[in-house]
């Protein structure tokens, strides 16, 4: 007689053996899982699974099983496996001013890798890397599945957003997580990420893990942590990942705000902007190009990064998928075709002296109640709005000198604005060196 299957575990089952610190088979986690997904698992006990997570922690084996689990759950992307071109990709746990994957997407592009970028929306701060993309008259984030995968393989890159398709239990377990307080468990966040990369078919991985006052992680002990629990899971997944802990005390560059910073990347893409964020991308481009093969050193991949910026290529790359979706490609030269707040409003210095620090958690939040950002998930955001600063830590500024810009749609939301900003800004006699912006870099 043929051996019957032993029968499924009970969603109960799971739970308790987590709560009791036991570690779950790859099939219980796949089962429940592929449950929660046909919605054969009410939300009340996946958020005490989550709780549980939380508390008790995973392996990096039952990790990397949730994290697969949750990327079969829906489509993944199938790129043109005759194609040299490695797939590369990065991610940040987000910061304020971070608009690196705007300039770094078309500059690996014009390294020679592909880059199937698939992006998401910020609650609270600034917008995410969608918001920013579709300030651009015309962008659209919304490609099909094939339509993307068509474009990764024809011009190199494509910038989407997460489809209902795409890892459909991250989306449902991520809006749990963020009502439950079970946000900080670092097995729940490796296993969100990495499902959703996984889903792009990659070859390598680069983790920018923001640590400061304006990141999610606060202290460098918790973001190691992150980095560790990355590039373990990913080698148990199949994928090969890079982690670089930088900085996020001062927001990243000057701009703050959607369309503010589509406007500074088209800077870094012409050959200037801050020099922290240039030094960021070029940190986080180096570890990508040598995690794809295309650099066997930093200074061969700067190189080959610094050749793309001045030759004007990174440019056209961004500007090719601008116009391939659907967006106004004349932004490139004309920056101007970008929305614009109606209202400017400087906010000066009432000392000499040197700035000592920029609170990056006040301006963003400044941000938040420009509309630059969202509190829930259906906020609108305002794309033209948000903070330009012209001094940072490091900088000498004259009394009465400009520290900062408001970019406001009322009168009244300068005069309220005006106050908080400057009270992000410390100023002292003495100069004083900003700290390094990388903290460490980790490679599988």
């Amino acid at each position: 007689m043929p051996r019957r299957s032993s029968p499924p575990p009970s969603t109960l089952a799971i739970i308790a053996a987590k709560r009791d610190g036991k570690t779950l088979s790859d099939a219980w986690i796949r089962w429940l899982i592929a449950a929660y997904v046909r919605d054969e698992v009410p939300d009340y006990q996946m958020a005490a699974f989550a709780m549980a997570v939380l508390l008790r922690g995973m392996t990096p084996r039952e990790t990397a099983a949730l994290t697969l689990a949750m990327r079969d759950s829906g489509q993944r992307a199938h790129l043109d496996a005759k194609d040299p071109r490695p797939k590369l990709d990065k991610h940040s746990t987000g910061g304020v001013g971070d608009k690196v994957s705007l300039i770094l997407a078309p500059l690996l592009a014009a390294c020679g890798a592909r880059v199937p970028m698939i992006s998401g929306r910020s609650l609270g701060h600034t917008g995410g890397t969608l918001d920013k993309l579709e300030s651009i008259p015309g962008f659209s984030v919304d490609l099909p599945l094939h339509d993307f995968e068509r474009a990764v393989d024809r011009d190199g890159l494509a910038l989407i957003g997460q489809t209902d398709d795409l890892a459909p239990a991250d989306r449902k377990l991520y809006a749990l997580r963020d009502v439950t307080a079970t946000v900080e468990s670092i097995p729940l966040i490796t296993a969100s990420i990495l499902s959703k990369k996984l889903t792009e078919d990659l070859d390598a991985l680069v983790m920018d893990i923001k640590v400061g006052r304006g990141a999610f992680m606060k202290t460098v002990r918790e973001a190691r942590a992150l980095a560790h629990s990355i590039l373990r899971v990913g080698e148990l997944a199949g994928l090969h990942a890079h982690a670089v802990l930088t900085r996020m005390d001062p927001p990243l560059g000057r701009a703050v705000g959607n369309a503010l910073e589509v406007r500074e990347a088209i800077e870094v893409l012409h050959g200037g902007g801050a020099s922290d964020l240039v030094e960021c991308t070029l940190v986080l481009g180096s570890e990508a190009l040598r995690a794809g093969k295309l650099a066997t050193s930093d200074a061969q991949a700067r190189a080959q990064l610094t050749e793309a910026l001045r030759s004007g290529r990174a440019a056209e790359r961004f500007a090719t998928v601008i116009a391939a979706q659907g967006g106004d490609a004349k932004v490139l030269r004309e920056p101007e075709r970008l929305p614009q707040a109606p209202i400017r409003r400087e906010v000066c210095a009432a000392e000499a002296g040197y700035v000592h620090s920029l609170d990056a958690l006040g301006v963003g939040q400044l941000a938040l109640t420009l509309g630059a950002g969202r509190v829930l998930a259906g906020d609108a955001v305002d794309p033209a709005v948000g903070v330009w600063l012209h001094k940072k830590p490091g900088e000498r500024v004259k009394k009465g000198e400009p520290l900062a810009e408001l970019h406001v749609r009322t009168a009244g939301d300068a005069e309220r604005a005006a106050p908080a900003l400057l009270a992000c800004y410390e100023i002292g006699r003495d100069n004083v060196r900003p700290p390094e912006l990388v903290i460490q870099t980790l490679r599988a």
